[in-house]
């Protein structure tokens, strides 16, 4: 069993680049996918025969070099507008909903987007009714403020 793992010892460094890669689909900050390409390069130097430690050496060094070269690269070009980015329920503003529960005259309603249904403000303090096509235009906590449509 020694001599197989001693003749294929490829085959543990693939499986290192694998596991790697997928748990760096888990943060996406691609400190982990230097350690996965310092693994096919230790794939490669192994099946070149060089042995247990130097496969050992070639990973330590390729990952060192990538976390400090191809990482910043990759959050350069590959992260560009992680600052631009909306989500969550910041995301809702500017999108157009429906009325589903009357919104009273300043009072509350609730309006779906999306297949959510958020409780709304009439922006003028205006009744809006049921079914009215609406735009969100700003949120407080988890009340959306919106506008009716033409």
């Amino acid at each position: 069993m020694i001599d197989y793992f001693a003749a294929n010892l490829w085959q543990m460094w693939a499986l290192v680049a694998i596991v790697c890669l997928i748990l760096e689909l888990t943060n996406g900050d691609f400190f982990i996918m230097c350690f996965s390409i310092g693994a096919v390069c230790a794939v490669v130097s192994s099946a070149l025969g060089l042995g247990f430690y130097g496969g050992l050496l070639v990973f330590a060094v390729c990952s060192v070099l990538c976390i400090f070269f191809v990482r910043p690269f990759a959050l350069r070009y590959l992260h560009r507008n992680d600052d631009a980015r909306v989500s969550n329920a910041d995301a809702l503003i500017g999108r157009i909903g429906r009325v589903s529960e009357p919104v009273e005259a300043g009072g509350y309603g609730r309006v779906a987007i999306d297949g959510d249904d958020w409780k709304a403000v009439s922006a003028d303090g205006q009744a809006i009714p049921l079914n009215a096509k609406v735009k969100v235009i700003g949120r407080e906590s988890i009340i959306i403020t919106v506008e009716t449509v033409d």
